[in-house]
């Protein structure tokens, strides 16, 4: 139960809200490894090519998160240009497999989500450059 003191103040049975919040927990990569590993993981995806598209998945803007955990391992949020592409069963190990030749990486996941769908505005410059559609 939480009551709102006159003050303004949250309290619980535990003490007020200040009192009995946990700070988040500091991750046990430091800053200049997660750059580093940030890095080479982006260097990693940009190997894996749309084979029907001369640009990679990176600068088309398929891929949607990357979270690391403290374990180093690492689970992506993927899309594909269009849900019914003939690499939708093999893309994702592709970018798996990309993200295993990081060094330190223990495992990665990808999967593919299709909401929000892909739409050319999420390509990058470099990739608008390259196809021509400036």
């Amino acid at each position: 139960m939480t009551d709102k003191m006159d003050d303004g103040t949250l309290t619980t049975s535990s003490g007020t809200f200040a009192e009995t919040w946990d700070e988040p927990a500091k991750s046990a990569i430091s800053q200049a490894e997660l750059d580093k590993l940030t890095d080479d993981l982006i260097t990693a995806l940009k190997t894996v090519f749309d084979p029907e598209i001369p640009v990679d998945i990176y600068e088309l803007g398929l891929i949607y998160k990357v979270d690391v955990s403290d374990d180093k391992e690492v689970l992506i949020d993927m899309t594909l240009t269009a849900p019914g592409c003939p690499v939708a069963g093999e893309m994702p190990g592709w970018v798996e497999d990309a993200v295993m030749t990081v060094p330190g990486i223990k495992s990665a996941h990808a999967s593919l989500v299709f909401d929000p769908p892909w739409d050319p505005s999420k390509m990058s410059d470099e990739a608008k450059l390259a196809l021509n559609m400036f």
